[in-house]
């Protein structure tokens, strides 16, 4: 099994709790205790790969950085939650994108983006199109989805995440070996279409 380390978070009240607690139990419960840090953990099958999940759902307000600091250094990849009822949780985004690129001291960290409670649209106050570009500008994926209505969605969004990861925790090829294996698969095309036109 593969250990990914998941971290939520957002402004409160943008369905950080709700959000984990649907992918877990596919389940949606309404009110949470907002006090409480959780850690919630699961086995999941992603491409034919078994993954020990560990979600944490921080509780951590600002008075609190070094603990916020402490989860991020923790985490693997983010997940970044604003309600697009909520504005001002879509502003706080860029401030939080940065604290977790400043603290994991680089600027690819596995993150995505997610735009909540797209089942209130009435209150709408977040376009799609400015979390599209928001996510463009901080190099993230983009998923707008309602944690209330839509289970298939918050799967879609977390194993999203959860591939990212993985793709980065892959080692990558040594170079001169890589580059080795394309010259001689190169040189033997070449040999074999220099050979079939004689």
């Amino acid at each position: 099994m593969v250990p990914v380390k998941l971290l939520i978070l957002g402004a409160q009240n943008t369905g950080k709790t709700a959000l984990c607690v649907r992918f877990i139990t596919k389940r949606f419960i309404g009110e949470y205790d907002h006090k409480k840090e959780v850690t919630y953990r699961c086995s999941r099958l992603v491409d034919q790969e078994s993954v020990d999940l560990e979600i944490l759902d921080t509780a951590c307000k600002d008075s609190c950085a070094a603990s916020l600091e402490s989860s991020i250094r923790w985490a693997d990849g983010f997940l970044l939650l604003y309600s697009i009822t909520q504005r001002l949780s879509f502003l706080e985004v860029p401030r939080l994108k940065k604290l977790i690129e400043n603290t994991k001291k680089s600027l690819v960290v596995p993150t995505v983006l997610v735009a909540n409670k797209a089942d209130l649209e009435i209150g709408r106050q977040v376009t799609t199109d400015e979390g599209q570009r928001l996510a463009k500008d901080l190099r993230c994926a983009f998923r707008e989805l309602s944690v209330a209505e839509a289970v298939l969605a918050v799967e879609a969004a977390v194993f999203q995440l959860i591939r990212v990861v993985l793709d980065q925790q892959r080692p990558l090829p040594d170079r001169r070996s890589y580059m080795l294996s394309v010259r001689h698969a190169l040189t033997r095309k070449l040999t074999r279409s220099k050979t079939m036109q004689w």
